[in-house]
């Protein structure tokens, strides 16, 4: 079983992980004011935010982790489409907050494809070699 990085738990990342890194709740000042500059449904602008707050944020994982954590993208683009825009929805009860608009990206599925494409070039090698081990001895 693979353990979480940081915490004595097991790794079990969802989609949402995937928008850590544009949580601006109780940063809206400064986040939420840096990412107000970028519209996450232009490519070169998704290009620049997936790059900075997406592939940056995960770089220190490990391999074994980052297959995971890929994994669970891959599956989530080859189900339904409806779980794209249900990771990007408000929820007042939780203790994140994606920038104004987000939730209303035109095509929610294009920003994870764009994730996925971007992460499997930086990750090429860390995917491959997890790719070869039996996941169930981790």
């Amino acid at each position: 079983m693979l353990m979480h990085p940081f915490l004595d738990v097991q790794y079990s990342p969802s989609l949402e992980h995937f928008l850590g890194g544009f949580d601006i709740y109780d940063r809206e000042e400064a986040l939420g004011v840096e990412l107000s500059a970028y519209d996450p449904n232009c490519p070169l602008d998704r290009d620049f935010l997936i790059s900075k707050f997406v592939v940056k944020r995960f770089a220190r994982l490990s391999y074994r982790h980052k297959f995971v954590l890929f994994s669970v993208l891959k599956e989530a683009l080859d189900g339904d489409l409806s779980v794209f825009s249900e990771a990007l929805k408000h929820n007042p009860l939780s203790h994140s907050l994606l920038p104004l608009g987000w939730d209303e990206m035109n095509d929610p599925k294009a920003f994870f494809e764009d994730i996925y494409i971007k992460l499997s070039e930086a990750w090429g090698d860390d995917l491959y070699k997890a790719g070869q081990e039996d996941i169930l001895t981790w």
